[in-house]
Order: structure tokens, then C-alpha cells, then sequence
């Protein structure tokens, strides 16, 4: 495995979303999911971007068969989870549904306890985007000490 140097260590994840309606999208990012705008640039017609802060960032790596059981734990019809989706942990997933549902997303699934001790839900973003909330009911350390979660490294295959 090559080495990783401060030099070539990521600083920041930048997930860009393409859409057809900038405004639909600024709104529901923003101001529905509340996440503020660092900055927006714009030139002439609608070449337009909005950078918004998401908290901290990580990557979530999945084989297919773990994506589809969590599609299975979050009440999703098996297949229809796209390869790539938000995840967003918040502090309420009833009360970020609900937020969102008013800003017009579409409910996938409902607020759901998780085995993995989350309460997690989907909506349907704008252009496609389907994007999970996830409240965790117990800390990393509390988690790592139950039978079954462990590093990849540490796992027996």
C-alpha cells in the first residue's frame, strides 16, 4: 500500500450534484436541510454553484450485498437503492423527516431503529437523490464493543 503524506491527505470531501433546477436544489440543501452556504459563484445565463457545509465528511465504502440489507432495514423495496446517496447524521431523525417532508421531499421510509442502533430514514431529494438520516443511539466506542462491528483488518473472513 502506498504511504499517505500530508501533502496527499484529503483536507475536505466535495460531493457535487448536477441539476436541472439550481433554485429547487439551493432550497432544499440549504434551506431545508440547513446547510449554510460557505460560498456561490456565478457567471452570465445559469452557470451557477453553491458551496454548502455538510459537517464532517467520510466515505462510506459498501459491497452490494451490505447496501442491500441496509435497504432492507430502512424499508426499501429491494433494487431501488442507487450506488450513490447522502447519508446525513443528525441529531432527530423524526424531526429531520418531518423538515424535510415539508420542504417537499418525497418519505421512502419512516424513521426506522436500525441493528446497527441508529434511527435512520430516506427521502427523495431533488433530481433523484435519495438521502438517509441517521441518529445514532450509542458512541463509536459502545459500538466497536459489540459482537460483530469491528475493522475490516480485524474481521474474520
Amino acid at each position: 500500500m502506498a504511504s499517505v503524506t500530508d501533502a496527499t491527505t484529503p483536507r475536505q470531501l466535495r460531493l457535487i450534484i448536477e441539476t436541472d433546477d439550481f433554485d429547487q436544489a439551493i432550497r432544499f440543501y440549504r434551506d431545508v436541510l440547513g446547510m449554510p452556504e460557505q460560498a456561490a459563484y456565478a457567471t452570465t445565463g445559469d452557470d451557477r454553484v453553491a458551496i454548502l457545509h455538510a459537517g464532517t465528511a467520510t466515505i462510506e465504502l459498501a459491497t452490494r450485498e451490505h447496501a442491500r440489507a441496509v435497504d432492507a432495514v430502512e424499508g426499501m423495496p429491494p433494487g431501488t437503492g442507487p450506488a450513490l446517496r447522502l447519508a446525513l447524521e443528525v441529531t432527530s431523525t423524526a424531526d429531520a423527516v418531518a423538515a424535510a417532508e415539508a420542504g417537499g421531499a418525497e418519505v421512502l421510509a419512516p424513521p426506522t431503529r436500525t441493528p446497527f442502533r441508529s434511527v435512520n430514514a430516506r427521502v427523495a431529494g431533488p433530481d433523484g437523490w435519495q438521502v438517509t438520516f441517521f441518529q445514532e443511539l450509542e458512541t463509536l466506542d459502545e459500538r466497536r464493543a459489540r459482537e460483530g462491528f469491528t475493522v475490516d483488518g480485524d474481521r474474520d473472513r
